[in-house]
This record gives structure tokens, sequence and C-alpha cells, in this order.
């Protein structure tokens, strides 16, 4: 591919991808990869832990929950033209020797399907179920709710297409987190994917608990 793959830090993964990414907030970040291609960084992929323990549970099993790692940032300039999806395949080379089991998502209420995932060979477990949080203007905590707030409004998680990677050089390991996996290998979905403009947030749904 062309270019140079880089390990880089937080600050620098984070520069680049506040500006371009739509959720418009960092993530925990382990291990973050810029693309340099004639000494400009053009893409950057970061994985870090997710916040959910059950979630690094639910994949393989407790016992191999420390191995869950999330790809949670995935963000390219505009008029990159090279293959997005060799770059996450080259991340994915050079973590190998973490032993790694990496989970991610495609937003479906972004239009995405995951198709970098499907060219990286990553293995399609379905989609998440749509659910809510409990939520207050200016995301206050629970105990500062007003008897009004409490319990009103709720913040809508969309469905979002999961994606599992076993990152190893061990074929011994790899068999056997296939097999511990908890999801059905399911069929890749398909579907045009929609685009947004680069420094567009996707805005929270909110709603009204019994409207």
């Amino acid at each position: 591919m062309k270019g140079k793959i880089k390990t880089i830090s937080y600050q620098e993964a984070k520069e680049f991808l506040l500006p371009r990414h739509y959720s418009g907030r960092m993530p925990s970040v382990s291990y973050a990869f810029g693309w340099y291609i004639d000494g400009d960084i053009v893409a950057v992929c970061t994985f870090g832990k997710p916040a959910s323990n059950s979630l690094c549970v639910g994949i393989c099993g407790k016992e191999w929950s420390p191995n869950v790692y999330e790809l949670n940032r995935l963000c390219r300039i505009d008029e990159l033209e090279e293959n997005i999806s060799q770059f996450v395949s080259a991340c994915l080379r050079r973590l190998k020797s973490e032993d790694l089991i990496v989970v991610s998502y495609a937003d479906s209420s972004m239009g995405h399907h995951g198709y970098v995932y499907q060219a990286s060979n990553f293995l399609y477990t379905g989609e998440t179920k749509r659910r809510t949080d409990k939520w207050t203007p200016g995301g206050k905590h629970s105990r500062h709710y007003s008897n009004d707030e409490q319990g009103k409004f709720r913040k809508v998680r969309s469905a979002k297409h999961r994606y599992v990677y076993f990152c190893t050089k061990n074929r011994y390991m790899k068999k056997k987190w296939k097999e511990l996996l908890s999801y059905e290998i399911q069929d890749y979905p398909k579907g045009e994917n929609e685009m947004y403009q680069l420094g567009e947030y996707k805005k929270d749904e909110i709603v009204e608990v019994g409207k």
C-alpha cells in the first residue's frame, strides 16, 4: 500500500479525529496508528478497552475478557483515494503479537454497513438491539435530578452492526476463541452506505418516556 503506517500518540490521534469524526468525542485509546502519504497524515485508526465489562465478558467469556479491545475510531481525510480497508488490515497485522479479540461496530443510524470490516475479514455477528439510557438536560448525574426530571427523558442508542476479529498469530488460540464466541456468525449485511459531511456530528436522539 502507498505511504507508511506509524504508531502515534493519543494527542496526535485526537488532533486528527475531533474535527472529522461524527461522534465529536474521544474514546479510551490503548493503540493508535496514523497513515502517512507524502509526509501528511491521511487516516487514523485507534483501539481501546470497551467501557462495558459485560461486553468484554460477552464475546468469548470471562476468562478472555481482558483480551477484548474495540476498534473504536477509524477516520480519513475526505480526499483520500486509497483503499481504507488496507490501512485497517495493516493495523491489525501490527497488533497480532498482542493476542487481541477485536470488536467493532458500524452505526446503522449513520447508514453504515461495515464494508471496511468485511474487506478486512472480520466476522459478522449481527446487530445490537436499539436501547435507551437515562438522560437529563445538561447531562446531569442522577443525584442532581429534580422530581420533574427524574426518569422523564431517555437517550436512544441506535442498533449497530457488530463485527469481531481474532487478532493473533496463534492458530490454536484463534480456533479456541471461535469455538467460544457467544454470537452466531452471520452473512455480511449489504446496502448502500450514506455519507456524512466531515465536521457534522451525529446528534443524540432524546425521547420522553411515555410518548
